[in-house]
């Protein structure tokens, strides 16, 4: 959303269905650091202003190192062992993605996932 991409109404539309957003602490590392490249800095805020941060936190850290599918990245592992701790907390409805592999991964642990995309907004 933040780089204006052709999804960001499908993406935000999607969103409205839910009352809460929770991410990773580890979403304002990447969206700052994609608004640093891209001279986008001043918007972060405000896309961050809407969501909870869970905090990276030991357990988090350690779940991640192992949790399933191998084929997951690291920093993808790191929000997948979120969401897992989340989803088993009863906390979590979906999980919003667009890297396959960490769809796959959080499908693999009974978790919804969504990846709305331009047509279907129109």
């Amino acid at each position: 959303m933040l780089l204006d991409e052709p999804d960001a109404t499908a993406i935000e539309a999607s969103l409205r269905a839910y009352d809460r957003r929770v991410a990773s602490r580890l979403l304002g590392v990447e969206l700052r650091r994609v608004g640093l490249r891209t001279n986008l800095l001043d918007g972060v805020g405000e896309l961050l202003a809407e969501v909870a941060l869970i905090p990276l936190d030991e357990s988090i850290l350690k779940a991640a190192e192992t949790v399933p599918p191998s084929t997951i990245a690291t920093l993808d592992a790191i929000n997948l062992a979120t969401a897992v701790r989340l989803a088993k907390a009863g906390e979590l409805d979906a999980l919003m993605t667009y890297d396959k592999q960490l769809a796959t991964g959080a499908k693999q642990h009974g978790i919804t996932v969504l990846s709305p995309d331009a047509r279907e907004a129109v």
